[in-house]
């Protein structure tokens, strides 16, 4: 056992520092041509733009670095020092029924994780977007997002786990299949209600202001066939000035929202080409085939797991000395990780071909190409976005590609839209 195990912590190690040897190149990337202006962005910024860009993208990473060390740590702890074994003994003594059991030792983990993360978020958000003028959050907003956050996924997680564990006592041969199937259809009502009951818990949504702006957006959706229920401005500038808009829901709940801080930074023909954008999404079906690549994923996945917690090699393996479903969940999760991070460069490689072919799709549907690349060049400023990542970081870790790429293609407008 001890063999395995000294494999897996060794794995888990290198795909730490690994992820650490990209941070770590990306910056000195950064450092090398982050003073350049590429030509296509010549006369939208300057100097002074670049290195506050520069500045932002080195101190974020830096946090990232410090806040992946500690967590790693202790995640390294709990599983590798014993800890685990000690919490499921006490969960287990406790002496509750099945569900409940897991109810408990899965959400005391997600809150352990919530509560000591506080002060890594509090940095982030009022150190770091504060120095960059992004954070537009009080305190007791803070406080308000972080109780409805707890709350929220209290209800859902108690949800979800205690059908899931159900469906494992109910059907002990066959689970894996009701537990996938559950999952989906959970997904799928998630995202049917989210525009009703989840989004609205954070944020005011009422109807865009500028009639000429929704008369366009209204064309634009009935020129390619999509029923929109609603065109809505979401109040982002309470919480921050990142700039963004989105499609929410799925059917005939399907939304558009327009961040207000997007509104008051772009011409109505900018912001056009970026709804056009997300258009591409759905006419493209993007959405739909994540769906089902991530489902026949998890099909495999549910399955796979299935047999393995059939067995006790995971306890034994980690010295867990009481039998337990939930612990052998915890472990499974943690090698899972390790399994997937070699697709984790074909994922986002997917993710970008997609993001190039609504591009391709939103030029088309304008016919105006310049104002989707000048919509980019103003949401890259706007988000002080690096303008020069290492070629090799953004493999693993953008799921768009990088903003001077997507310029420079739908300005020479690529043959192959």
């Amino acid at each position: 056992m001890e063999i395995y195990l000294s494999i897996i912590f060794l794995s888990y190690l290198l795909v730490v520092f690994f992820g650490y040897y990209l941070k770590a190149l990306n910056l000195r990337h950064l450092k090398k041509y982050g003073a350049d202006i590429p030509p296509e962005f010549e006369g939208y910024i300057n100097a002074e733009l670049l290195k506050k860009t520069r500045d932002y993208t080195v101190e974020n990473n830096r946090f990232s670095f410090v806040k992946s060390v500690f967590d790693n740590i202790i995640l390294l702890v709990f599983l590798f020092g014993g800890l685990l074994n000690i919490y499921n003994s006490w969960i287990l003594s406790l002496n509750w029924n099945f569900i409940l059991s897991g109810l408990a030792f899965f959400l005391f983990l997600t809150y352990a994780e919530t509560f000591i993360s506080i002060p890594f978020s509090l940095y982030s958000t009022f150190n770091i977007e504060n120095k960059y003028g992004f954070n537009t959050m009080t305190p007791r907003l803070w406080i308000i997002d972080f109780l409805k956050s707890v709350m929220l996924s209290t209800m859902l997680m108690g949800i979800i786990i205690s059908v899931s564990l159900w469906l494992v006592s109910a059907s002990p041969d066959y689970w894996w299949v009701w537990v996938w199937g559950f999952f989906l259809v959970f997904s799928l009502f998630i995202m049917y209600i989210s525009p009703y009951v989840i989004e609205p818990l954070f944020n005011k949504f009422t109807p865009i202001e500028d009639k000429a702006l929704e008369d366009k957006i209204k064309n634009l959706v009935q020129k390619v066939g999509i029923k929109v229920s609603r065109i809505l401005k979401m109040d982002a500038s309470k919480r921050s000035t990142h700039t963004n808009a989105y499609f929410t829901g799925i059917g005939k709940v399907k939304r558009i929202i327009l961040y207000d801080t997007l509104l008051e930074k772009m011409d109505i023909d900018e912001t056009i080409a970026v709804l056009a954008h997300e258009i591409g999404h759905w006419k493209k079906k993007h959405v739909l085939k994540r769906i089902m690549v991530s489902e026949v994923i998890a099909f495999i996945a549910i399955y796979i797991s299935f047999k393995i917690l059939q067995t006790d090699f995971l306890l034994k393996m980690f010295s867990v000395k009481a039998d337990s479903f939930f612990a052998k969940i915890v472990i499974l999760g943690f090698i899972g990780s390790i399994a997937v991070f070699p697709l984790g460069p074909l994922v986002s490689y997917l993710f970008r071909r997609h993001e190039r072919q609504a591009d391709c799709f939103a030029c088309e549907l304008t016919g105006n190409p310049d104002s989707l690349a000048t919509s980019l060049i103003k949401l890259s400023k706007d988000n002080l976005s690096n303008l020069h990542p290492h070629p090799l970081y953004a493999a693993f870790h953008y799921s768009h590609p990088p903003v001077v790429q997507r310029v420079r293609a739908i300005r020479k407008k690529i043959n192959n839209c």
